[in-house]
């Protein structure tokens, strides 16, 4: 008998051959009638206690500037909408010491963020790793990865996982862009959306 091809093959055998591509020239652009609207460029705050911040040095032409200065909250924001938007930067070891040893004062963190409208947790590190033993703790990866789960849930703080430290810093910068581009669009009467039907 005949064995019969098949026509997709198991995700057991897909491997990853990511290659991610060069960064856009701007994130996204904002038009309406088919013109794009002329919008001013946002400065990006890097708090000063961040350490190994990003440096958004290749993204000088989606911004002013980058200013370094405290933050009351997180690592990030943009000028003029720091009570608004926040972002906290994690890599792995720090993520597993602050939802292990330090956890009370990351639950803390983590519900002053979900009082922003605009917040994201940026952990450099696939989940993959999030969900793996960790070499230099015995904490616990499915403890850690529910604790991020049940901070999206219970208090709505999105997170995402970013394999490398510069794919974070691209996200991160396209990230502030739209917020603050959103948020000139709605001030200045634009409404809420990049172009008419469309986001």
């Amino acid at each position: 008998m005949r064995r019969r091809r098949t026509l997709i093959t198991s995700p057991l055998e897909w491997q990853m051959t990511a290659a991610p591509v060069a960064h856009p020239a701007l994130p996204v652009l904002a038009e309406r009638g088919g013109t794009q609207l002329r919008t001013p460029r946002p400065v990006v705050i890097v708090d000063t206690r961040e350490q190994n911040p990003f440096s958004f040095a290749r993204f000088r032409g989606w911004f002013a500037g980058v200013e370094k200065k405290p933050l009351r909250l997180g690592d990030y924001s943009v000028a003029g909408l720091e009570e608004i938007c926040t972002v906290e930067r994690k890599d792995l070891s720090d993520l597993v010491h602050s939802l292990s040893v330090e956890r009370r004062a990351f639950v803390d963190r983590l519900r002053q963020m979900s009082r922003y409208p605009q917040r994201l947790l940026v952990i450099t590190a696939a989940l993959s790793q999030v969900k793996s033993r960790y070499e230099h703790s015995r904490a616990n990866p499915n403890h850690i990865t529910q604790s991020l789960i049940a901070a999206l849930a219970g208090l709505q703080v999105p997170f995402l996982c970013v394999e490398t430290h510069e794919l974070g810093e691209e996200i991160v910068a396209s990230y502030l862009y739209q917020v603050f581009l959103y948020h000139w669009l709605e001030t200045n009467g634009y409404g809420r959306c990049l172009a008419e039907d469309d986001l």
